[in-house]
């Protein structure tokens, strides 16, 4: 199964969300994981999304 890399400006808008939060959601430990590629190069693995995703679905608040 192929598991296709994605920038951290392609996540953000998948979810709905700015690169500054997501950014935010990986220093906190509190988004989807991630991979890091060298010093700066921060990438998203479909099934770590599709995972994290799962995780956060409620059914109240």
């Amino acid at each position: 199964m192929e598991d296709l890399l994605h920038k951290p400006e392609d996540v953000a808008e998948y979810l709905g969300t700015s690169v500054g939060s997501l950014a935010q959601m990986r220093y906190r430990g509190s988004g989807p994981k991630f991979v890091k590629l060298g010093r700066k190069a921060v990438r998203y693995r479909d099934s770590d999304i599709k995972e994290w995703l799962e995780q956060n679905v409620k059914a109240r608040t």
